[in-house]
């Protein structure tokens, strides 16, 4: 039985756009200070020939999605741009019919076998990671779903019911979702506003002290300077992992000159997420910096939201890293190393009690396992990979869109903001904080909640 809704994708065009950083950021050992969006746009056409235009931006990511001790990262960067551009060749040759959800997973049967071609017509010495194939293609599959939704003139998360879906859930993730959709896993409106996690990074400055020489810009610099022009009430804090001393120095004086500004702003309330970029060698490490932290700053550990990927991100490589020990402390979520179902159903068993969402990832995993980690009870959170413009107004309306979200990760306008001027004006209030929210309820439009006006 076909259904009157599906759509194919008959065009699929793939450019990149250079963006500088104006600090550099470290994270995982590594320092970035540029990168190149990879920007898709589809044309989706229905089944009585109607046809609509999707959009999808994505950062390239490859220092993050493919940390390799033997490709270097211009190499990563270049399969992974042909990557992006053989996997739209890929899309438009699929010519069948069907829901974006069932297009895509199409698709991601075929990553593989499309990495392998790009690995060998480069000449690589290794296959492309599947966090890197995810990310490259998630911008083609933001698009196919952006499109589908402008194609029905609706939002792309008000289409996942039975009238639009060809399956329930039960055909993707197993009996437990039998009889289910991802309307019920979504929400038919977006929140109106999400706190804003905003990012600490290893070499970013915390005091007038740390600054060399100022960028100037207009912008904060110090950590100081972002929580009383932002409003901040959310810090997420980039850890070594392998030095434990700094680690914990790290979180007391960040918690310290917090204090100090926030008791200016008269905010009472104010949180932490800590990220090691499973830079940890075990769980001994975090026991052993959570107690650190606990002793030196009760407050601090008191502020501390939950954990993200504190070890290595191959959990079948490293089954002994079990976080049951921690997680009993503070939520700890699954990051680098989610990448499919088996993932989720590993991350629980060695401990992980939450999930770190990421649009990068793509559309249509993202969603599904979304589903799966709601029915599971674990802590949910959604973060970028320092998104700016297009991409930034993706992450949000994605996690705007799923219940349980705790809130959204925006690092785009501390260290690339320039793609974001072409959208201000248009959602203000997104690019525009103030109170250490993001009025995520702005991103209630057709496709993916949003376009330029």
């Amino acid at each position: 039985m076909t259904n009157p809704r599906d759509a194919r994708i008959v065009r699929a065009d793939v450019t990149f756009q250079p963006v500088p950083f104006r600090a550099p950021l470290k994270f995982g050992g590594r320092t970035v200070t540029q990168t190149d969006l990879i920007n898709v746009e589809v044309e989706l056409e229905g089944r009585d020939g109607t046809r609509a235009i999707g959009h999808g931006s994505m950062p390239l990511g490859n220092v993050w999605a493919w940390p390799s001790q033997v490709t270097e990262p211009p190499a990563a960067e270049k399969a992974m741009k042909l990557l992006a551009e053989r996997t739209a060749v890929a899309a438009v040759d699929l010519k069948e019919f069907g829901h974006p959800i069932d297009l895509m997973l199409a698709l991601i049967e075929q990553y593989e076998q499309i990495a392998a071609g790009t690995i060998s017509e480069l000449d690589m010495p290794e296959a492309i990671p599947v966090l890197a194939q995810l990310v490259a293609n998630s911008p083609l599959d933001a698009a196919v779903h952006d499109g589908y939704g402008r194609l029905h003139g609706q939002s792309s998360f008000n289409v996942l019911s039975s009238e639009y879906m060809n399956h329930d859930l039960s055909h993707y993730l197993g009996d437990d979702f039998k009889g289910e959709y991802l309307d019920q896993y979504t929400s038919r409106e977006p929140k109106t506003t999400l706190p804003l996690y905003h990012l600490v990074g290893a070499v970013d400055p915390l005091k007038d002290a740390d600054i060399p020489e100022r960028i100037n810009d207009g912008l904060p610099e110090t950590l100081s300077e972002w929580i009383l022009a932002d409003g901040l009430t959310h810090l997420k804090i980039k850890l070594n992992g392998d030095d434990l001393a700094w680690d914990i120095d790290r979180v007391v004086e960040i918690d310290a000159i917090s204090e100090v500004a926030q008791k200016e702003r008269g905010c009472e309330e104010w949180f932490y997420s800590l990220d090691f970029n499973e830079k940890c060698k075990n769980v001994e490490y975090v026991l052993d910096f959570l107690k650190g932290i606990q002793e030196k700053s009760p407050g601090a550990f008191d502020r501390v939201q939950y954990i993200e990927q504190p070890t290595h991100r191959d959990l079948k490589k490293f089954p002994d890293n079990r976080m049951h020990q921690a997680a009993a402390i503070k939520p700890v979520v699954i990051d680098e190393s989610l990448i499919n179902q088996e993932s989720l159903h590993d991350a629980e068993k060695l401990g992980y009690t939450g999930v770190a969402f990421k649009a990068c990832k793509g559309q249509t995993e993202t969603l599904l396992l979304s589903a799966a980690a709601q029915k599971k009870n674990m802590f949910l959170c959604v973060q970028d990979l320092t998104c700016p413009g297009f991409s930034f107004l993706h992450s949000a309306s994605l996690a705007a869109r799923i219940p349980g979200v705790a809130a959204i990760e925006g690092n785009g306008r501390q260290y690339c903001p320039a793609p974001n001027a072409e959208w201000a004006d248009d959602y203000p209030g997104m690019f525009n904080v103030s109170d250490g929210t993001v009025q995520t309820g702005e991103l209630n439009g057709q496709g993916l909640g949003f376009e330029k006006k």
